[in-house]
């Protein structure tokens, strides 16, 4: 089966400006690429000038900690976007590896009891993804949260020596089987109490085997410096890279992001250090960061997990809410409620005739802190700014980034199209993908006016004329 793509201004992925081009696809593969005038192909696409890019890629998926890689499996959402590869087993969880076949780290997430797990290592676990069809490349990351879970039971505390070596033993088969890297969240939970020096080892564990450290700081709120700088120095004492995840700049901190961006300049030459951004105004949170900072780790772990509310608590809660728009909250997720999907706090207040900080605290109980939301608190034109960062990757909302660049010149077209192709590949360790060249995969996105018209996926036409063509040609992608 051979694709000519033809009248293409090519954006290859590296940073260079477009160049005009034909692109010569021979079925999953890049052919050739130069100008084939006379050349019949099985199929031709006329791009009469429009661009045309490598696939994106999301380095900060959500699809298995949410389970739709299963009840979803077109992920046509991404497609529709122009992501061709994503990127799971972020925030500290993953599907894999299991030790004992269970998903409770994703508890929070989404309903577990829907999929059989039938895997217990990463290699199972692939394999088993590979039986099933998937509308994208899709590439995983352990999560420090499942293995220590699994680990150490309900205790929030250091692994011991003994439990350290199993832990990077299994880190260490998990590269072999495919992981890119190891995530972990310190915010909360067993990375939010693990030591500094558990944080330091695990950072080094990962580096031997060449792979990311996916991180969700501690506090993007008042310690945002000082979490930052944590993880700058981390990266400079191991020599690990390391992506943050969702560095944005939320409304009423900006001076102090202005100053963990100036970090990242002043430490650019010691620290292989990217951070993720997307251009919004809401952020997708859990219902457990509402919770108030005067309430301890322990007091949140044993209300969202054992659910022990008492009345001085609620009161502390419902005081902490009382600062929230219920039109700028919306739920983005609640397994076992899925009638909420799509509601805001302020429609879930009227309905139960509650003002908006007790309308918070029933949902959280109704949901037992089970739900995510999309809550409008970034400060959208940092975050435009912040987009053309050396350190910055994007991670979603990828036409809305080539709106900004084509129509408004933040930054030119294809340094945007870099930060979503060809550094994000480079940085993971994709190979043969990211970039437009003889020999690679045919993943292609070809656009006009930020308007997503053609994805070709490892060869074969999933967008065509803007459409979704229920086409499922993604693959399971290995680190080695």
């Amino acid at each position: 089966m051979t694709l000519l793509i033809k009248n293409v201004q090519l954006i290859d992925g590296t940073g260079r400006p477009p160049v005009k081009a034909d692109i010569l696809l021979k079925n999953e593969k890049i052919s050739a690429v130069g100008s084939f005038p006379k050349y019949k192909a099985d199929d031709t696409i006329d791009g009469m000038g429009a661009y045309c890019a490598p696939g994106f890629i999301d380095i900060n998926a959500s699809s298995d900690r949410y389970l739709t890689l299963f009840s979803n499996p077109s992920q046509a959402n991404f497609l529709l976007q122009g992501v061709t590869t994503i990127i799971g087993g972020t925030n500290g969880v993953s599907l894999a590896p299991l030790l004992y076949g269970s998903l409770e780290s994703i508890y929070e997430y989404a309903d577990t009891n829907k999929i059989n797990v039938n895997w217990h290592t990463v290699e199972e676990f692939i394999k088993v993804m590979e039986q099933k069809t998937l509308g994208v490349n899709f590439g995983t990351m352990a999560g420090y949260t499942t293995i220590k879970q699994a680990l150490v039971g309900g205790d929030v505390r250091d692994f011991s020596a003994n439990e350290l070596k199993v832990f990077n033993l299994l880190l260490e088969k998990s590269f072999m089987e495919g992981i890119f890297g190891l995530s972990v969240d310190l915010r909360l939970g067993y990375g939010g109490q693990a030591s500094d020096g558990e944080i330091k080892n695990i950072i080094e564990s990962v580096n031997k085997f060449k792979g990311i450290l996916s991180v969700n700081f501690r506090d993007g709120k008042n310690k945002l410096l000082s979490s930052v700088n944590e993880i700058i120095n981390l990266a400079k004492e191991t020599g690990a890279k390391i992506f943050i995840n969702r560095l944005m700049p939320l409304a009423g901190f900006d001076k102090d992001y202005e100053e963990a961006l100036n970090l990242f300049n002043e430490n650019s030459d010691k620290a292989d250090i990217y951070f993720n951004i997307y251009p919004s105004d809401t952020n997708t949170i859990m219902l457990r960061d509402f919770l108030p900072e005067s309430i301890t780790e322990t007091e949140k772990e044993n209300l969202v997990k054992n659910r022990e509310w008492n009345p001085e608590l609620e009161e502390k809660i419902v005081k902490n809410m009382e600062r929230i728009k219920g039109e700028d909250v919306v739920i983005l997720s609640a397994p076992r409620n899925e009638y909420l999907v799509g509601k805001s706090l302020k429609e879930f207040c009227i309905n139960r005739n509650l003002t908006i900080a007790k309308g918070m605290l029933a949902l959280m109980k109704l949901t037992g802190f089970r739900a995510s939301v999309l809550y409008k608190n970034i400060n959208f034109k940092k975050a435009v700014s912040a987009l053309v960062h050396d350190r910055a990757i994007i991670s979603s909302d990828f036409p809305k980034l080539l709106e900004l660049a084509e129509k408004e010149n933040i930054l030119p077209l294809e340094k945007a199209v870099y930060k979503i192709t060809g550094l994000p590949a480079q940085k993971l360790g994709l190979s043969l993908r990211g970039l437009v060249r003889d020999g690679y995969f045919a993943d292609l996105v070809i656009f006009r006016d930020a308007e997503i018209r053609e994805v070709i996926l490892n060869g074969k036409r999933a967008v065509k004329d803007g459409e979704f063509q229920n086409i499922l040609a993604g693959r399971i992608l290995r680190s080695r």
